[in-house]
Formats: structure tokens, C-alpha cells, sequence
């Protein structure tokens, strides 16, 4: 498989031949390469079955055809790898840091986030990468030799250096002057895409956002034009074909724009890659325009819909009153969290315990811990 790899993948590709391996050495697999072992890893995890029930926008009760974190991951996932592929880079490699990008996230979405940010003020904080960073290091429980999943190096720079406009990565032990792979920036990409699209999509279909307030919304209207929609007549068949124009024409930009940034850099290995001033992978300047208008709409007319921002204020107060209560009296979390508190630690631990929660187990839990009539 390595001997593939090095025949088949570009100059500048990470391989798992030339991988700075793991914290706790291990004997190689036979026929998988270290990064499809460590994709694997990732996909048997309890925090990856627990994507499931956490929010993308919408909460899981909302209805059953909405995204939830693991469908969003699924698209990323498959974004990622159509990059990958047509880049020829490691497709193992930007399928593991796929798998694992939305590990650390919170029940309730970015809501969820800022609360536990907010509550850990005085002990570091709360940031998803760094708590993704922190489940494959240490939370994970499946090894009997070694915390974690120990995962190769570059999975985990690709989780903790994951970014946005949104995300400020925390790289203090990774490198974090150096530029990630650029399988870990197409993901940064995928992601971007796959939330833009999609969240568009998930508006649409619950009837939060109506086609007519897309109209002068610059990829809205390429759109209907390139497929001969008219506004009056967008159907549910017409939606999906729109977000899967909107998909591709996107795709297209980022490997028309890194292709050209690639033949002018002339990178040689992956770590020509890392030394770079400024990442490879990326839109070109005009589809950057377009996306961030895009956002700007998704910002005021979805993420701040008032159902949509009257769920993020329950959620507050609900994880709030949570933290506080486990923090006040710890013997009420349950004996496999209790025996892991040290003098200096409850915080992070019920940090860590509310963070690994789906959205469904955080509401049987609070009115466990806060109605009366509830069974505890």
C-alpha cells in the first residue's frame, strides 16, 4: 500500500510512509496503511456514535430530515475525499481528520460551545478542536496500553490546526507556525462548503427561510440562471438541485484555485507545504466574496431566527444550570466520572462530561436533575 501510495499520490501528499507515527508504538498493520487504521479508529469511537443526536442547526426533535453533526460529517467526508482525489493527495489521511473534525463539539451546536467557553473562563476555556484534540489523546477509553486511540501525528495536527473564519485554531504542541498538510486544508474547505450548502438546504426545507428572500444573493441567482429556475417556481426536486450546483460550482473554485497556487508555490514534498506563507487550498478571491455574502444571509436569517436563537437560549441556561449543579455537589455525577476528580480538576471534568453529551441525553438529564416528577 505505501509503494501505491508514493507511485500514485502528488510530490507535495502526506504519506504514511513518511508519518511522524505515534505516541505509543505499535506494530503496523499488515494491509492498512497507518492512516486507514487510524480512520477506522476514529469511526468505532462512542464519540463519533454520539454525532448522531448533536445539533448542526437544528435539534434532533425539530423532525428526522434535518443534518445532525454525524450527517454533516458524512458530507464532509465525501467533499473532502472528491478534493483529495482530484488533487492526488491522501485520501486516507483527509478521511481520518474527516471523520474526527466535529469530535469535540458540544450538545446544541455552537450555543453549547459558547456557554462551556464562557463557564471555563478561569480554567482555559472551551474550544471543539482542542476538545477533539483531547478525546482521541486521553477520553477515548478502548486501548488497554494507552489513553486515547493514539492516532499518528498528523490526524491530530490536522484535528487541533482545523479553521475557519469562525475558528481560531490552538496548536501549541503542533507546530503552530507551520501550515497544516494539504489534506487537513482541504478539510478546512469541505467544511465551509458542506455547512454553507447545506445549512441553505436545511433553511429551505423547514420553511425558516422562503426562496424569495434569496433573491439578489449572488450564488442564489448564478444559480437559477445556470438551471433555468425561475424564483416563483423553486420545488423541493428544485432545491436539492440547486445545493448540488451550488456543491459543485464550489468544488470547482477550490481546485481551479489551489491547482494554480500549487504550480506557482511549486511545492516538492509535504513539508515544502508546511513552510508556506499562506495555505494552498482555498477558494479564489471572488467565490470568498460570494460565500461570505452567503454567510452573512445564513447569519440573519437563520443562525438568529428567533426559534432558532429561542432553542440556543434554553440550551444556555439548561448546560448553565447543569455545570453549576455538578460542579456545587460532584457525587451527583455519576461513579465512572466521580473516581477520575482530583483537587484540581472538576471543572474540566464536568466540562468534559457536558461536552460528550447529545443533545437528547442533555434534556432527559436536566429534567432528571431539575423536575420534581421526574425519575431520577
Amino acid at each position: 500500500m505505501e509503494t501505491l501510495e508514493d507511485q500514485q499520490l502528488a510530490p507535495y501528499a502526506q504519506r504514511s510512509s513518511s508519518s511522524r507515527g505515534r505516541t505509543y508504538p505499535e506494530e503496523e498493520h499488515t494491509y492498512r496503511t497507518a492512516f486507514q487504521r487510524d480512520r477506522d479508529r476514529v469511526l468505532y469511537t462512542t464519540a463519533f456514535r454520539r454525532l448522531e443526536y448533536k445539533t448542526q442547526v437544528f435539534v434532533n426533535y425539530e423532525g428526522d430530515h434535518y443534518r445532525t453533526r454525524l450527517t454533516h460529517t458524512l458530507e464532509v467526508a465525501q467533499i473532502a475525499r472528491t478534493m483529495a482525489r482530484a488533487l492526488m493527495l491522501n485520501q486516507d489521511l483527509v478521511e481520518a481528520i474527516a471523520m474526527a473534525h466535529d469530535l469535540g463539539h458540544t450538545p446544541f451546536g455552537h450555543s453549547g460551545e459558547t456557554v462551556l467557553h464562557e463557564l471555563m473562563a478561569d480554567k482555559g476555556g472551551f474550544n471543539h478542536n482542542t476538545q477533539g484534540l483531547r478525546i482521541v489523546e486521553n477520553l477515548e477509553e478502548r486501548y488497554p496500553n494507552f489513553p486515547g486511540l493514539n492516532l499518528t501525528w498528523e490526524v491530530r495536527e490536522g484535528i487541533v490546526k482545523h479553521a475557519t473564519e469562525y475558528d481560531t485554531p490552538e496548536a501549541t504542541a503542533y507546530e503552530p507556525e507551520c501550515r497544516a498538510t494539504l489534506e487537513g486544508q482541504v478539510i478546512n474547505v469541505a467544511d465551509e462548503v458542506a455547512y454553507n450548502a447545506h445549512d441553505l438546504d436545511d433553511g429551505l426545507r423547514s420553511g425558516l427561510i422562503y426562496p424569495r428572500q434569496l433573491q439578489g444573493l449572488t450564488l442564489w441567482e448564478e444559480a437559477l440562471a445556470a438551471l433555468k429556475i425561475r424564483p416563483e417556481d423553486v420545488s423541493d426536486a428544485h432545491r436539492a438541485q440547486i445545493i448540488r450546483y451550488l456543491v459543485n460550482l464550489e468544488v470547482t473554485d477550490v481546485l481551479e484555485s489551489t491547482q494554480g497556487r500549487i504550480e506557482e508555490s511549486r511545492p516538492n514534498s509535504a513539508e515544502d507545504i508546511r513552510r508556506q506563507p499562506a495555505d494552498i487550498v482555498s477558494f479564489s478571491p471572488v467565490m470568498r466574496e460570494r460565500n461570505r455574502e452567503l454567510k452573512g444571509f445564513l447569519l440573519k436569517g437563520l443562525y438568529r431566527h428567533w426559534r432558532v436563537m429561542r432553542m440556543a437560549e434554553k440550551a444556555k441556561r439548561m448546560l448553565t444550570l447543569l455545570f453549576e449543579a455538578y460542579v456545587r455537589t460532584p457525587i451527583q455525577l455519576p461513579y465512572s466520572v466521580q473516581e477520575h476528580i482530583t483537587e484540581d480538576n472538576l471543572e474540566r471534568l464536568v466540562c468534559d462530561y457536558i461536552a460528550g453529551m447529545t443533545d437528547r441525553f442533555a434534556l432527559q438529564e436536566s429534567s432528571k436533575m431539575f423536575d420534581p416528577n421526574e425519575r431520577t
